[in-house]
């Protein structure tokens, strides 16, 4: 089973290197968007610096959304997704494996992009550890819950916008106290509370939402 999941996490790397729009699109906006910060709120560092862990939340969640319609949208096309779903490996084993390579092409780019845009947006030195830290446990989260959204609109007209309205109420908790971790780091509070809730919201939706979106994915081929 090992070597099967790996299989897919390797295709879909492959598929990813090879157009690449989707991930860089992501990272781009990732980029742009916390850039753009400062020219509509002001130079002042002390503003910067307070809305900095706001701000480089709100973009990364909103850059994951761009590319989870096409997660399982191109082998839905091509007919791959009927032989995942009649292959003797589990579909909710392929649905970690196809979120374990969007992960590794979108989310493990944001977190190597944030310390950079951190430094730009002048966040205090004690929230970098805190801000990768929560940034390593919220955004798998983003890619599992996606995960759902994205199995649960296949096939549907505009389905990037109906998926949006699904997904963005459950991302609330992840952004809220992803947010909250680095502003008690900056502040000398204690931190460990707030991760622990990244941390047991990832195992919660680690062990609800690849069955969920199996159960979709079997819906939609059916």
């Amino acid at each position: 089973m090992l070597s099967a999941t790996l299989a897919v996490v390797r295709r879909d790397l492959r598929l990813a290197f090879r157009q690449g729009s989707d991930s860089l699109g992501a990272v781009m906006f990732f980029v742009l968007a916390v850039v753009l910060f400062p020219f509509g709120v002001g130079p002042g560092p002390d503003i910067l610096a307070r809305i900095a862990p706001g701000v480089i939340w709100v973009a990364a969640l909103l850059a994951a959304m761009l590319s989870l319609e096409r997660l399982f949208q191109t082998d839905y096309d091509d007919g791959s997704l009927e032989l995942l779903v009649l292959s003797p490996l589990p579909l909710s084993v392929v649905v970690v494996a196809k979120v374990a390579a969007h992960w590794l092409t979108t989310g493990l780019p944001l977190l190597l992009a944030a310390p950079v845009l951190a430094v730009l947006l002048g966040l205090p030195a004690e929230g970098f550890a805190l801000l990768l830290a929560a940034l390593a446990l919220g955004t798998p989260s983003l890619s599992l819950v996606g995960a759902v959204g994205a199995a649960l609109v296949l096939g549907a007209r505009r389905g990037g916008v109906l998926m949006s309205l699904l997904v963005l109420p459950l991302y609330v908790p992840v952004l809220i106290f992803g947010v909250a971790a680095v502003d008690a780091a900056v502040s000398g509070m204690a931190v460990r509370p707030h991760l622990l809730l990244l941390a047991g919201f990832l195992a919660a939706a680690l062990a609800l939402a690849p069955w969920a979106a199996a159960a979709a994915l079997r819906q939609a081929v059916a």
